[in-house]
């Protein structure tokens, strides 16, 4: 897997369809071929990154 944010491929597996980028520090989830990315705050919860990118940015295929 590559980063849609940074292009790293230093991601690591956190959970069940889960990722962490340790290149640009965001957490990634992959659902029905998408994508999502969130920056994780201070207080630990998760806001949405994906309206930084276009759909076809966050396609994910085998």
């Amino acid at each position: 897997m590559i980063c849609p944010n940074c292009r790293s491929k230093d991601v690591g597996k956190i959970g069940v369809n889960q990722y962490y980028c340790w290149g640009c520090f965001i957490e990634m989830s992959l659902a029905n071929g998408l994508i999502s990315t969130h920056q994780v705050e201070e207080d630990g919860s998760l806001s949405s990154l994906d309206d930084l990118f276009e759909e076809h940015d966050r396609r994910f295929t085998m």
